[in-house]
């Protein structure tokens, strides 16, 4: 492929207003990885905040990378391992605290899955560690509680005149020393000296031999600005600022419109059309249907692929709590009749004639089962559909043959 590796920022980009990944953009993502492509989380979320994003893209199955806290760390997902990282000089803590005792903010840094701050009870600091399923920890002199080197500091407050202020005091005071910049309205950002997405990411394409122009990176906020244009194809989002926007090659819709799926189907998957039916439009026909009433929903349809998934719960399990067999023949068939129907003429219809499986393992009452059809034989007569179901994990569970014959209309 031309392009080996895609750097992703998260909220705004990857993320939806709802802070989800779609389905279809899941299945996008899964499918160029499946093709070779490497992905990179980068964000200025703490670590912990991005690994349960990065594991729902299974970025340890695929070789993927997170590069969190703006550049301040790479963390290598399939080996388990950090690859590099920068820290703030734990000397500057009490100078950090006292600036923010002055002016009234609040000040906090990360520790593991715990924030550490001298105002708990801030709102904004209260959303940041919902935002990265962390705790909140109050401590009575910030700088002593601060007994390690922190990947960074942040300082809060509503009064952004006050934060503007003194984001241009330091950036002239601490030159030289570390790199000072708002990251929303209420944040002002403190971090090691030339920490930034691009200037890490470099250490990684070095690190794993692949050039600047095998890259594609997406952005849509300011920060992400040297990444873009470090890449080979820097794309905006949609809804990124018009600043962003004039920095890039290639504007996608917003993160609202499956903006990164869109991308990645144009520049990686040029191969792959989408039905022109809506996945919500096919899920919501079918609501009333077997695979409505199985929990069954479609998450990803082309030509040649079709995918979905079924939840393992009261209506698809045996009495003992594993996934019933039945049911997953019935996934199996769901899947390949949307393929075949996609693939057939207008004056002709699809009808179910044989379907066999063999059962590798068993799925467990709480588990979402993924089913990944694949036409391998698409004749006049006949289409012949390989469909294999995995657990969340990747475990196989079964893999079904599934033949349906083509019949012209009467």
């Amino acid at each position: 492929m031309k392009y080996k590796l895609l750097v992703l920022d998260v909220d705004g980009t990857l993320l939806n207003s709802q802070k989800e990944i779609t389905p279809h953009t899941l299945a996008t993502l899964t499918k160029a990885q499946q093709m070779g492509l490497r992905i990179v989380l980068a964000s200025g979320r703490p670590t912990h905040g991005l690994i349960d994003i990065a594991k729902q893209l299974e970025l340890d199955k695929y070789n993927g990378y997170v590069l969190s806290y703006n550049g301040g760390r790479i963390f290598d997902m399939k080996a388990d391992k950090l690859l590099y990282e920068k820290r703030v000089n734990p000397q500057m803590v009490p100078y950090l605290q006292k600036k923010a005792d002055k002016n009234g903010f609040a000040i906090f840094t990360y520790y593991y899955d715990t924030i550490l701050t001298n105002q708990p009870e801030n709102i904004h600091i209260q959303e940041e560690a919902a935002l990265n399923k962390m705790s909140v920890k109050g401590v009575e002199n910030f700088s002593e509680a601060i007994d390690f080197a922190p990947c960074k500091i942040m300082l809060v407050s509503d009064n952004e005149e006050a934060l503007v202020g003194l984001e241009n005091h330091w950036k002239k005071r601490l030159a030289g020393t570390l790199d000072v910049f708002r990251s929303e309205p209420y944040f002002l950002e403190v971090v090691p000296e030339n920490i930034d997405k691009a200037n890490t990411l470099g250490i990684l394409l070095e690190t794993i031999g692949i050039k600047s122009e095998e890259v594609i990176a997406i952005g849509d906020g300011v920060c992400d600005i040297t990444m873009i244009q470090s890449a080979g194809l820097g794309i905006a989002m949609g809804n990124a600022q018009y600043s962003v926007k004039r920095c890039t090659d290639y504007t996608t819709t917003s993160n609202d419109e499956e903006g990164v799926s869109k991308a990645v189907e144009k520049h990686i998957i040029e191969e792959v059309r989408r039905t022109t039916i809506p996945i919500e439009q096919l899920n919501a026909m079918a609501k009333h249907a077997l695979m409505g009433n199985l929990g069954i929903q479609y998450t990803y349809v082309s030509e040649d692929r079709v995918e979905a998934t079924m939840p393992v719960d009261v209506r698809t399990r045996q009495p003992f709590g594993i996934l019933h067999g039945g049911a997953t023949l019935a996934l199996a068939e769901t899947v390949a009749g949307l393929g075949s129907m996609i693939l057939c003429q207008p004056d002709e219809i699809i009808v179910g004639m044989q379907v066999s499986g063999n059962h590798v393992s068993s799925a467990h009452e709480g588990d979402t089962v993924r089913a990944v059809g694949t036409a391998i034989h698409t004749g006049r007569s006949s289409h012949v559909w390989n469909v294999d179901v995995f657990t969340s994990t990747g475990k196989l569970v079964s893999s079904i043959r599934v033949v349906n014959s083509v019949l012209k209309k009467k």
